[in-house]
């Protein structure tokens, strides 16, 4: 089986600037993505998508491929993932050969563990190549959230679930932005990452979800990093 490992990386990062490139405990934060999945027998490639020459010239470095310089129309500030995305795969296909999943490894993602990587190729094998996306535990339960209508409380999910302890609530969980594995031909069909039948990828392990986008969330980067004991990205 061939995966292609895809890394989108802009430039011009307005709540953490130049975050891509920055340190995080020793290393850049674009380094931690490209490491994760160095020597899994079915990546392929991983390859840097990028605007950036800085990010570019990091990315090499760190071992990653980086043919070319992204569109100036598929790095503006409006521009979606899923066209950047498209062409990467495209223009690797194109010049590489067929590959049988592309993996988006977001960039701000940069715990997640070898482990899950692992287990979300190996469900993509054994679930005949449907899409596969990472998941972590709500930290806020859907039962347990409100909207505010004309400035009174009401529960977003209709009834709620206030009256059931934390215990009894139903498993909850949400898209962490760590992991996605998906066939080129159903992400060219339906242009999307997520379809009905989509595998989830439990990941528990400190810090997977963190996605970071702000100072805040680069702190609890650093703080999870702390926890785990991993200051160059743990390899199980």
């Amino acid at each position: 089986m061939r995966i292609l490992a895809l890394i989108l990386a802009r430039g011009g990062s307005k709540r953490v600037p130049g975050k891509n490139i920055r340190l995080l405990s020793g290393k850049p934060l674009i380094a931690w993505s490209i490491d994760i999945v160095e020597g899994i027998p079915e990546i392929c490639d991983v390859l840097v998508s990028t605007d950036d020459a800085a990010i570019a010239r990091m990315a090499r470095d760190a071992g990653a491929l980086v043919p070319w310089m992204r569109p100036a129309e598929l790095a503006t500030d409006t521009a979606s993932s899923l066209g950047a995305c498209l062409h990467a795969l495209d223009w690797y296909e194109d010049e590489k050969g067929k590959v049988d999943g592309l993996l988006l490894l977001q960039p701000t993602s940069p715990l997640r563990s070898r482990k899950s990587v692992l287990e979300g190729i190996r469900l993509f094998r054994v679930n005949n190549l449907r899409g596969v996306i990472g998941v972590s535990p709500a930290e806020s339960h859907p039962l347990w959230c409100f909207q505010i209508e004309n400035s009174r409380l009401r529960p977003f999910v209709d009834k709620g679930g206030l009256h059931l302890r934390s215990q009894d609530l139903p498993p909850a969980y949400v898209i962490n932005g760590a992991f996605y594995l998906v066939a080129p031909e159903g992400l060219r069909n339906l242009r999307s990452f997520f379809s009905d039948d989509t595998v989830p990828l439990v990941m528990v392990e400190p810090g997977e979800n963190v996605d970071i986008d702000s100072e805040w969330d680069w702190k609890m980067a650093e703080m999870a990093i702390s926890i785990r004991g991993c200051g160059q990205n743990e390899a199980t």
